[in-house]
């Protein structure tokens, strides 16, 4: 039995990261790329370079393309870029999303649309694409991020909670199929954390101790408080985990 550090290893290997040039999705493929994983982003518009920068500091491999991953047949282009460029496609982090608020009488379908086309079906395809390569090869992680509305519900917020629950099914029906090909297929739940998309609330001294009241540990999180989980889910030492979500929140959900 192996129970080294190189379990938790991702050298060699080559990560699709969705919305991996801002926020939670740039740390994502920081992290993959600390622990030895060459990445690849697709990015709606092309960014200024500085996840390139930040991932070869690392020692690791960058490429990217631009893409809309919810144009049609866009997925099949990502992954068939990251085998040409990279060698293979062996982790998918499924990481961009959109979050549009409103009160009910006036949320409609111009807002849920486009949130159910990123949030959700983008997620779909690429996962689906993926599996091209991934089942020939017998292998895989496809990590799905999921949110503390894959359990909640939420003001303002029915396209957010409907696309974060249907992920967190996703996820599991994915995993029911591919789990026979050594592909695992897991969800990382974040709680809140301090990004540029949360700097609003955190501006403001009453929402923000609202929110911290919240949250056990007293404190937002830092997008740094992913970066195990992400790898382990990434890495070998998750290779029994399956169809799982896992909550990162500072314990949020328990109070």
């Amino acid at each position: 039995m192996d129970f080294g550090l190189d379990l938790f290893s991702l050298k060699g290997k080559n990560a699709i990261v969705t919305g991996g040039n801002t926020g939670l999705g740039q740390a994502f493929a920081l992290g993959l790329a600390a622990a030895g994983a060459d990445v690849f982003v697709p990015s709606l518009v092309s960014d200024d370079g500085e996840t390139q920068k930040l991932v070869e500091a690392q020692g690791q491999r960058f490429a990217g393309m631009t893409a809309d991953i919810t144009a049609p047949g866009a997925c099949a282009s990502v992954v068939d870029a990251c085998f040409e460029q990279l060698g293979s496609v062996d982790v998918v982090v499924n990481s961009a999303g959109i979050s549009l608020l409103d009160d009910v009488e006036n949320f409609d379908r111009a807002k849920w649309d486009p949130m159910i086309a990123i949030n959700l079906t983008a997620a779909f395809e690429l996962a689906h694409e993926a599996t091209r390569y991934m089942i020939p090869q017998r292998s895989g992680k496809i990590i799905n991020i999921a949110s503390l509305f894959s359990f909640l519900g939420g003001r303002q917020s029915p396209a957010y909670a409907a696309t974060k629950h249907g992920i967190a099914g996703f996820t599991k029906a994915y995993c029911d199929e591919l789990a026979q090909h050594n592909i695992q297929v897991n969800a990382l739940a974040p709680g809140y954390f301090a990004t540029k998309i949360t700097e609003a609330t955190r501006s403001d001294p009453a929402a923000n101790q609202r929110v911290i009241d919240h949250i056990p540990a007293g404190r937002w999180g830092d997008p740094s408080d992913l970066m195990g989980a992400l790898v382990f889910l990434a890495c070998r030492a998750s290779d029994y985990v399956n169809g799982h979500t896992l909550v990162v929140d500072g314990g949020y959900l328990v109070r």
